[in-house]
């Protein structure tokens, strides 16, 4: 490729957010296009697996804020393909409630819903197991049901963001990896291992990948990868749960948190997930992960549904993993931000990376369009921007 093809903005990375980047962009009329390792369906990354939990309540008010706008956009995105992705199925959310975990805290989170005038109801032990089905549960855990949470189907979100991406006009590279980003006063030269292309801003979305491509322009995000276990288990009884996390005491060997599903909504079968997060024995790169579960966190998991799950099987039918990458400040939900001021021309370089953020695909995704053509975004979100103290990089 001798003549460098241009686009208005190149997206690197094909996940939700890069696809909902794409798809915002291109609805502004600018000419986009994304670089995707892999496939656009494969869910190689953090966005792997069936569902994903939906929830309202956050710790912190600006995030639940947050979640009332990708509700609308996650609506918009359903009538415009008719691919339904939400399911509101109820959230809940049970334990030490004055215990906080990477989900936040039980009584903090009744303070925002409360705030925000978001309804939900308290639940006592007692209710823990007649009317949700958890068993012998310390005598002091209690909870909240929230009725609008509830579930993410992760492949219905994938088509719908490629859909709309398409049906916008965006050009959809897949199996391409990029090689170099490099913005300069007049725009944004991006070399992979086909060719060479030239963009006004870039947007890098590329999830455990992300680090390695903003290596190259000398910014490190600081992200640590896990590979997580999740397992399903048959139900034996017509039972049915909302989503829902247990907050726990650590224990001398893990976490002690445990969160799980209902029946799948688009499925026809009886398994649910009930999976451990347990942020242990992190990974250097993606590739190193070993795409098997720990056999602890089997065991510990097992362990959790034979004593308070009595209408599942005991056994894991199957189980699984998938590689999230976690900024190292658990105070930090995700970056989301562009490189101005970190090196020259940062403000052409657009990051969204990390986090437990795929409730918010469709508002990160106008979040990053907007920041690279306004240099701002109406969501608020300065406080998860790239910052001198929350990377290291050369200085502009």
């Amino acid at each position: 490729m001798l003549d460098a093809e241009f686009f208005d903005l190149t997206v690197v990375g094909g996940g939700p957010v890069g696809l909902a980047a794409a798809g915002a962009a291109a609805a502004r009329g600018l000419s986009v296009l994304v670089v995707e390792r892999f496939d656009f369906h494969g869910g190689h990354g953090s966005s792997g697996g069936a569902e994903r939990q939906w929830r309202l309540q956050y710790a912190e008010t600006d995030l639940s804020a947050l979640t009332l706008h990708a509700r609308t956009a996650w609506r918009d995105l359903a009538a415009r393909t008719r691919r339904r992705v939400v399911h509101e199925t109820g959230s809940l959310w049970f334990g030490d409630t004055t215990q906080s975990s990477s989900e936040g805290q039980i009584e903090a989170a009744v303070a925002v819903l409360d705030e925000l005038e978001i309804a939900y109801q308290r639940v006592d032990n007692d209710e823990l197991r007649t009317r949700y089905g958890f068993h012998d549960l310390p005598a002091d855990y209690h909870g909240i049901h929230q009725p609008q949470g509830g579930v993410l189907d992760v492949a219905a979100a994938r088509w719908a963001l490629l859909d709309s991406a398409a049906g916008l006009g965006c050009a959809l590279h897949s199996g391409e990896t990029v090689l170099d980003i490099a913005p300069d006063g007049n725009g944004v030269t991006v070399h992979t291992d086909r060719g060479r292309y030239r963009c006004g801003h870039v947007v890098v979305t590329a999830g455990a990948w992300t680090p390695a491509v903003l290596d190259r322009i000398g910014v490190s995000v600081d992200l640590t990868l896990y590979e997580l276990t999740q397992a399903h288990f048959r139900l034996r009884t017509d039972r049915d749960y909302p989503t829902w996390f247990a907050f726990q005491n650590a224990t001398d060997t893990d976490s002690n948190l445990f969160y799980g599903f209902g029946r799948t909504p688009w499925a026809d079968d009886d398994l649910v997930q009930v999976s451990p997060l347990f942020e242990a024995d992190p990974i250097a790169d993606p590739a190193a992960a070993r795409r098997a579960p720990r056999e602890h966190d089997l065991r510990r998991v097992t362990e959790w549904v034979r004593d308070h799950m009595p209408d599942l099987e005991p056994q894991p039918l199957h189980a699984g993993t998938c590689v999230a990458a976690l900024p190292t400040d658990h105070g930090r939900q995700f970056y989301l931000g562009s490189a101005a001021g970190l090196v020259p021309d940062g403000e052409r370089v657009v990051v969204c990376a990390g986090g437990w953020g795929f409730k918010f695909v469709p508002v990160f995704g106008e979040a990053c369009v907007q920041l690279a053509l306004d240099g701002r975004t109406r969501y608020g979100l300065e406080r998860s921007g790239l910052t001198a103290t929350s990377v290291t990089g050369a200085t502009a």
